[in-house]
């Protein structure tokens, strides 16, 4: 079920879904957070649809902030673009997962206050999660959106210049803070966990990872072993790599590695000195599955703090 409110004011918004909860027989108490998205236009239907399978896991109420390009008839007559309204959407249903989408779409001066249009929407005593799913804002802690936020979600790898905008989040960090380039290694660094708890515990020596030139997640993870082994890391540019490729571990035994030459096949082999190769089912993570998993998590990772703060000063010393 979707319903369009054309020029309408939160209040309308707010008193329309108290009254299909009503008609339902339902209540939003039943909701763990408020999920904020603040998005555009052209990935609306894409954001929304991730917070929608997300959402199953982790039923919520999600509010989506995407400025309106709608013009008005007295805009397309004179040809200006002062106008200031909110035309809202709210979705219930197959339409919207385990809880409720309301999209707000702001035009003009309401474009600069999403706090004040999200505030009578929120979910009573549920905590707040605020996601930048494409351009993040350099400071997300002191945002309109992020400021009443308990936790904080950015994806830096979407933004239009990657490194740029994880300088930014690294200058402004916050332990509610975390970016989905970081969620994405989750398998990853279980897997390289696991091969270095295997006998012979002995030290690394070198670390060498391969994938595309300024892959965001490849920088964490280097930044990540390199605070972990205290061992000199190297990066590889493979061109034709569309994600992380290969990770080796050089020991006085030989190479550890795990490598996935190919994100399509899923596979990744991990080879240890003095055993077989193995092959494992590891498969890039989707957008939903990142964002679930720190839906899920709603508490600080102190890990990506430490690796974003001091980790990534030894991969990049200049940037």
């Amino acid at each position: 079920m979707i319903i369009t409110m054309r020029n309408t004011e939160t209040r309308e918004i707010s008193a329309k879904i108290d009254e299909l909860h009503e008609e339902r027989g339902e209540a939003a108490l039943g909701r763990v957070l408020t999920l904020l998205v603040s998005t555009n236009e052209a990935s609306l239907e894409h954001d929304l649809e991730v917070a929608n399978n997300a959402s199953r896991e982790h039923p919520c109420r999600v509010i989506a902030i995407a400025p309106s390009s709608r013009n008005t008839a007295d805009e397309e007559r004179d040809g200006t673009t002062h106008v200031t309204f909110l035309d809202g959407e709210i979705r219930f249903g197959s339409d919207a997962g385990a809880g409720e989408i309301i999209v707000l779409r702001p035009r003009g001066g309401l474009v600069h206050h999403p706090d004040t249009l999200v505030i009578p929407l929120l979910v009573p005593d549920a905590p707040v999660v605020a996601w930048w799913p494409n351009e993040a804002p350099a400071n997300p802690s002191e945002d309109l959106l992020g400021a009443m936020a308990h936790n904080r979600i950015t994806d830096a790898i979407n933004s239009s210049n990657p490194i740029r905008t994880m300088n930014d989040l690294r200058r402004n960090r916050s332990s509610k803070n975390v970016d989905l380039s970081w969620t994405r290694l989750t398998v990853w660094r279980a897997m390289l966990a696991s091969m270095l708890d295997q006998p012979p515990h002995l030290p690394v020596t070198g670390v060498r990872l391969a994938g595309p030139k300024d892959y965001l997640p490849l920088n964490l993870l280097a930044a990540w072993l390199r605070l972990r082994l205290n061992a000199p890391v190297t990066i590889e540019d493979d061109p034709d790599a569309k994600a992380l490729t290969g990770v080796y571990l050089t020991r006085d035994d030989g190479v550890l590695s795990l490598e996935r030459p190919s994100t399509d096949a899923g596979v990744c082999v991990i080879s240890v000195p003095g055993q077989s190769p193995q092959a494992v089912s590891a498969p890039a993570r989707t957008p939903e599955e990142c964002l679930s998993e720190e839906l899920g998590r709603l508490y600080p990772d102190d890990i990506y703090t430490e690796v974003i703060a001091q980790g990534w000063e030894f991969i990049h010393p200049q940037r």
